[in-house]
């Protein structure tokens, strides 16, 4: 395995950074700087077992550790990792992970080539219409982690390892494997990147955390139809509760409706107006 990133440290943060959330009572989110992973298992139970969902920034092995042996207790070890998608920010520590706990990471089959090291993703699009993170956006990494030989495609069936009563969903638009995961028992969804609740591209909304259910990081999305279905079919679900990869947890009436407001209005209010990815496209 090979991280080219490890090395990598991120010079942006957020007021959320370091602070965790139990959204559930086996569901549990923790911010690193700006970016959500989510802690899923009971910690009243832990001889049912738990995973890790995502793998946060380059440097943050160490943070997440602490934070898994704080929840679960000393040497806490999930039965697996899985992978939302394989940017910087949500697998920026899944080598170093898998190295120190010995256990598999799962991510869809399309996703597989841009987590072991065959292929990049496309560039980020700095002139992309947004704020000033999306005109930086050229400098983040784009290099992707090589887990060649210790990474496998999630279940065929839908069932997500380590997690009864969870399926996870296809939700490419941000990425070709893009994928979301719901319980149906309770409709708590976990929607990575597919829709977030801070605009990513916007310095001071990401920095303080300002509540913004928004479509996908507009820099990062090179399929802007794909990422509009993918809403909808998150929304169609009517989920109660979500973890995004990026800002607040959401809960309740409002945010249901929101998130169908979102799929419903998908073109006009989260299509930005031009961008590489956007032109000739619309």
């Amino acid at each position: 395995m090979d991280n080219p990133m490890k090395d990598t440290r991120m010079p942006m943060t957020s007021v959320r950074s370091g602070e965790g959330t139990e959204v559930l009572k086996d569901l549990y989110a923790y911010t690193v700087k700006i970016v959500n992973v989510v802690y899923a298992g009971s910690p009243e139970r832990p001889g049912d077992g738990w995973v890790l969902m995502d793998a946060g920034l380059p440097g943050s092995a160490e943070e997440l550790i602490g934070e898994a042996e704080a929840r679960f207790g000393p040497g806490a070890r999930p039965q697996a990792i899985l992978l939302t998608h394989g940017h910087f920010d949500h697998a920026g520590a899944v080598v170093e992970l898998a190295q120190h706990w010995q256990v598999p990471v799962y991510a869809h089959e399309a996703e597989l080539p841009f987590v072991t090291g065959r292929s990049r993703y496309p560039d980020a699009d700095p002139g992309v219409e947004g704020g000033l993170l999306a005109k930086i956006a050229g400098w983040f990494p784009n290099e992707p982690v090589n887990l060649e030989g210790h990474v496998h495609p999630l279940p065929a069936d839908g069932t997500v390892p380590g997690l009864p009563g969870w399926r996870w969903i296809h939700t490419p638009g941000h990425t070709p494997g893009h994928v979301s995961f719901f319980r149906d028992a309770d409709r708590a969804l976990v929607a990575g990147d597919a829709f977030v609740n801070v605009r990513q591209d916007k310095l001071y909304q990401v920095l303080t955390q300002m509540e913004q259910l928004s479509g996908p990081p507009r820099y990062f999305t090179p399929d802007w139809p794909s990422a509009g279905e993918s809403v909808r079919k998150l929304a169609a679900l009517q989920p109660r509760t979500a973890v995004t990869g990026h800002g607040e947890p959401l809960a309740g009436e409002a945010f249901t409706a929101g998130l169908a407001e979102l799929a419903a209005q998908f073109e006009r209010v989260a299509v930005p107006d031009y961008g590489r990815y956007v032109d000739g496209k619309r």
